[in-house]
């Protein structure tokens, strides 16, 4: 996985160049006959071209040939931008078969970068970070942690702020018993992040992990529930508790018998436990589509 994200990071360096007026028409006017040839006009004093270089160029190294990159300080070269009737910067332009075919003004985010690149170039894959993102969720889906662990800490040295690794490496901390500091990490992602998928997913995984570790022992509770069927509030301890340990098969029966029960019991509470388990579940599991199908035939019978 190291390996893999290094050679990519090094894999573009050929590809970036800092252009002049001197060197445009080898650089940009003859070169993109060949391949795909952005050009970069920005400034030392530009504050969004601070923010927009670093992008650009690291989607340039992760298309790996399909195109190249020319930047041209303006203040070393104003003929450029006077050619190119250039108001504002950052602006950026595609260059193919000698002439300017598309462009662009402002600070777009990586992923518009990828899309403008690759509507002139053709599909340049997933980037190194997005495989490595791949590999860890298979991995943690297949209850290979180590792997898991090892992915997408690595996405976070090279992007701190990658929300869906930051919760899948929280959802491993969950599965390794390290509750805390799955709380603690998600306590970093921001507000209006939360609604993300794999976010919603971890924050269920963490309440089903707390649930299992307050519910005390299963077999009180299930003798419990034996004894006195109509016991909601011990079958839902019960069903908690089961989810808990990842008995979800069990645990879906117990929280759809309150529901059949009483469905507004306790403010839903059976309904509630079993979309939250169902989260953490995920979609492609088989007994999500089989809990959902029993629970729509309840809700709408």
């Amino acid at each position: 996985m190291e390996t893999l994200i290094s050679e990519s990071a090094n894999a573009g360096d050929n590809l970036i160049k800092d252009g002049s007026t001197e060197s445009f028409m080898q650089d940009v006017i003859e070169d993109s006959k060949e391949t795909l040839v952005l050009v970069d006009l920005w400034a030392p004093w530009c504050g969004p071209c601070k923010q927009l270089g670093p992008m650009i160029e690291k989607v340039v190294k992760d298309a790996k040939g399909a195109a190249k990159l020319v930047k041209i300080d303006i203040d070393q070269h104003p003929q450029i931008a006077q050619s190119l009737q250039v108001q504002s910067i950052p602006a950026v332009f595609a260059f193919k078969d000698g002439k300017p075919v598309d462009g662009f003004m402002g600070a777009l985010p990586e992923s518009k970068i990828k899309e403008f690149v690759e509507r002139h170039a053709g599909p340049i894959g997933p980037t190194p970070v997005e495989e490595a993102y791949q590999s860890g969720t298979e991995a943690l889906e297949a209850g290979n942690t180590e792997v898991a662990l090892t992915a997408f800490a690595k996405i976070l040295e090279l992007d701190p702020d990658h929300i869906d690794a930051k919760a899948q490496l929280a959802r491993v901390y969950v599965n390794l018993g390290e509750i805390e500091a799955a709380k603690n990490l998600m306590e970093m992602i921001p507000e209006d992040s939360k609604n993300a998928p794999t976010v919603t997913a971890t924050l269920a995984a963490i309440s089903l992990a707390e649930n299992a570790a307050s519910a005390g022992e299963l077999e009180p509770l299930r003798l419990k529930v034996e004894e006195n069927p109509d016991d909601l509030a011990a079958r839902l301890e019960y069903g908690k508790a089961l989810a808990g340990i990842g008995e979800y098969e069990t645990a879906g029966a117990e929280l759809l018998t309150i529901i059949r029960r009483d469905r507004d019991w306790n403010e839903a509470a059976g309904r509630q436990e079993l979309l939250k388990m169902l989260e953490v579940m995920g979609p492609t599991n088989p007994l999500t589509k089989g809990f959902r199908r029993q629970l729509s035939s309840i809700l709408f019978a």
